[in-house]
């Protein structure tokens, strides 16, 4: 297993890649941004993302989940249910870093 660790949004919070030696099959772990700085790693390290995995539903976390799922076209598995509210309001308190 390989990981790659990209420091993402304003908040550099930590998205990670983790990576199958043999297959080359990646899980995307907290994109909360910078999807093109994904995309690059991805590419970089020849994997193809199979799914994004969510630890908490955090905005520097998840901010760049649904349309990197969609953009990817993978599943999203997590956060826990427990975070749902945090998914919910995220249009009300995300912040545009550009």
């Amino acid at each position: 297993m390989r990981y790659t660790i990209i420091p993402v949004t304003a908040y550099q919070q930590n998205c990670s890649i983790l990576s199958c030696d043999k297959t080359s099959k990646a899980a995307i772990v907290d994109p909360g941004g910078d999807i093109p700085k994904i995309i690059d790693a991805l590419e970089q390290q020849q994997t193809t993302p199979e799914i994004i995995l969510v630890t908490h539903g955090h905005m520097d976390h998840i901010g760049a989940v649904k349309k990197l799922a969609n953009q990817l076209d993978i599943p999203i598995f997590g956060p826990h249910i427990d975070d749902e509210f945090w998914i919910q309001s995220l249009g009300a308190v995300a912040i545009s870093h550009r």
